[in-house]
């Protein structure tokens, strides 16, 4: 049986946040946009292609952003506005295609294998293109090419506002003149070692022994080699957004220890937090539960701004708490649950005025990926001794470690 050739769509919504903050204010259009934390202290989370030109880039410190653009226009942003347009784009794609994967907020993959018998996949893209335009009014840009890899580099390639083919057969030397450092997973760090090596551009990849890159990079170099070489089999992964997650603890005896129970609460929320952001996620509803020693249970929920800050959420789950918990009854079960899951957590985090928090929780979250969950946690939840380390963005169920004995 003939296998049919791959045709894989990347989709990406040209500066989004700009674009969305311009249907709401035509007043933007034409001029330098920058969205983010608006103190000095704040990050660049978005910003036009006015701004660009001035050498503003996203997640570059605020204060430096505005000395390189004076005249720039500093917004907030809005993630509550930022879903909605997202959802608009998500359900015009659902609309229109078989099968395809939102891997952000504004970034989507669409598989058209086998649709060029019947409309032609080029045609077929085009015209979901300019529907998703008409219908939603945001710019937006495509790469098309027979994987993954191919497209999304495309899609960069044809931005703004356009769109770019890449025949099978022709990936290698579409790539070998670009930069290294648009090869998708080449972040800083690995860019810097290329460079360090004289590898600059992507044609160097691709007339080196994969084992060189092997020795130099380990697992990553032979994947590094492969997108360099246009060799990319990764599926398009059907789209199923995660609404919500969730943590509860069982107690082995009924308590009424009020220091233990506020213990707990604090690690199990801290630790669903700490997942929200490992899996490039927001929560806009936070939900806590109690079920006492009789078995009547109650739940008391709150809609929140878009988040993944434990510094945001955490007094929400207390306040809860306080508001539900009665102190002369014995406590069987706590829970809390964060729901209105959405993507793209990087980009909307970036709208914190204090990068000295942010960085605080990069450093935090890298030493709990590293050491596990409990090596680095707030005084108040130590006496929780079996918040489990899961993630639950990666398809696998939760352990059962939440009854354990303590």
């Amino acid at each position: 049986m003939t296998q049919l050739k791959r045709s894989i769509v990347h989709m990406d919504l040209d500066t989004f946040f700009v674009s969305c903050e311009r249907l709401m204010d035509s007043k933007l259009n034409n001029r330098p946009v920058l969205i983010g934390g608006t103190s000095d202290r704040g990050v660049v989370a978005s910003c036009s292609y006015e701004a660009r030109k001035y050498g503003v880039h996203s997640a570059m410190p605020m204060r430096m952003a505005k000395q390189l653009c004076p005249e720039a226009i500093v917004l907030r942003g809005n993630s509550g506005v930022y879903t909605k347009y997202s959802k608009l784009v998500t359900d015009v794609i659902n609309d229109n295609v078989p099968l395809y994967e939102k891997s952000s907020i504004d970034e989507f993959y669409i598989d058209l294998t086998g649709m060029d018998q019947f409309f032609g996949c080029h045609q077929l893209a085009s015209e979901l293109r300019s529907k998703i335009m008409n219908e939603t009014g945001l710019p937006i840009s495509f790469g098309l090419s027979a994987n993954k890899t191919v497209s999304k580099i495309a899609t960069g390639e044809a931005k703004p506002n356009n769109e770019l083919k890449i025949d099978t057969g022709t990936e290698k030397p579409f790539l070998a003149p670009l930069s290294v450092r648009k090869i998708p997973m080449v972040g800083e760090k690995t860019y810097t070692t290329l460079c360090d090596l004289g590898i600059k551009r992507i044609q160097t990849v691709q007339e080196m022994p994969v084992a060189m890159m092997t020795k130099v990079f380990g697992k990553s170099g032979g994947t590094i080699w492969k997108k360099a070489n246009g060799i990319d089999n990764t599926p398009v992964i059907k789209y199923h957004e995660r609404k919500s997650i969730s943590t509860e603890r069982t107690f082995d005896k009924d308590t009424t220890d009020v220091a233990k129970l506020k213990s707990i609460i604090v690690a199990m929320a801290e630790n669903l937090i700490y997942q929200l952001r490992r899996g490039d996620k927001l929560t806009a509803c936070v939900t806590f539960k109690i079920r006492y020693s009789d078995f009547q249970t109650y739940t008391k929920q709150k809609r929140i701004p878009y988040s993944s800050s434990d510094h945001t959420i955490l007094p929400i789950v207390m306040d809860l708490y306080e508001s539900l918990y009665q102190r002369r009854l014995l406590v069987r079960l706590i829970g809390v649950k964060f729901s209105h899951l959405v993507s793209g957590g990087h980009q909307i985090n970036l709208f914190e005025d204090n990068d000295k928090i942010m960085s605080l929780y990069q450093a935090m979250d890298k030493m709990r990926e590293r050491y596990g969950d409990r090596k680095v946690m707030r005084a108040a939840g130590m006496d929780a001794k079996s918040i489990s380390r899961w993630n639950p963005f990666n398809g696998e169920p939760p352990p059962l470690l939440a009854n354990r004995r303590r």
